[in-house]
């Protein structure tokens, strides 16, 4: 579904990506796993057309969508829970969902404004406070539901459990377990080593941007020294 192939990004002179190379395939929840720095969610703004690459092409579906504006990606089937939450602090929950909700072509509505609260039940008592009055937790929730209303054919996750609470964290980790069991395609980006090899098929480790590593959750839970050198564990 999404192939990334020797994508080189810099922020002005200073380059952070190197031949970045991953692919995520259908109905799969693949990860990029590395320290801080490594440019993981460099690789996010540069998929998602945040930054342009200045190297190397991106496709989806087959299609090169390097060099798209953000909401051409968006539009064309990927949807993003960013770094940060990065809600809409003076809309309601109800009109942070409503305000994203669009049909994915051809193929009917899956995700609906009640599919998302029955996947995110805390957010029910909640539909008419803004988005600055919500926790942490209720924050990472509406950010999740918002990119499900976009109906993405890709859901790109950026940190989503960074500073939650754990109980939260575990909800999280358990909405997404679900959606991998309705076969959404997932690419996440997050340093729990142990949540992600319970629900993603591939790994992949990036260091100094570019994947030094790529194989199953069974591999890279059999060799703890790959995860002490590259992911601190």
């Amino acid at each position: 579904m999404l192939e990334v192939r020797g994508i080189e990004s810099s922020y002005g002179d200073s380059q952070v990506l190197f031949g970045m190379d991953f692919t995520v395939g259908t109905g799969e929840v693949a990860t990029l796993m590395g320290r801080n720095g490594m440019g993981k969610t460099t690789t996010v703004r540069s998929i998602m057309g945040i930054m342009q690459p200045h190297g190397g092409e991106i496709l989806f579906e087959g299609t090169r969508i390097d060099g798209l504006a953000s909401y051409k990606v968006a539009q064309a089937g990927i949807g993003l829970v960013p770094e940060g939450r990065q809600i809409f602090p003076n809309l309601s929950v109800r009109e942070n969902l409503i305000a994203t909700a669009r049909k994915r072509r051809g193929e009917g509505e899956t995700w609906t404004f009640d599919k998302v609260i029955d996947l995110f039940p805390g957010l029910a008592p909640r539909l008419e406070s803004a988005g600055n009055q919500l926790s942490g937790g209720e924050q990472q929730m509406l950010a999740v539901g918002r990119a499900l209303m976009t109906n993405p054919q890709l859901l790109v996750l950026d940190e989503a459990t960074e500073g939650l609470a754990p109980l939260i964290r575990t909800e999280i980790w358990s909405c997404l377990a679900d959606l991998k069991t309705a076969r959404q395609s997932i690419l996440i980006i997050d340093k729990n080593v142990a949540a992600l090899t319970k629900i993603a098929d591939r790994h992949h480790i990036v260091e100094k941007g570019r994947v030094v590593w790529n194989g199953t959750s069974e591999q890279l839970r059999a060799d703890a020294d790959l995860q002490a050198r590259y992911l601190g564990v």
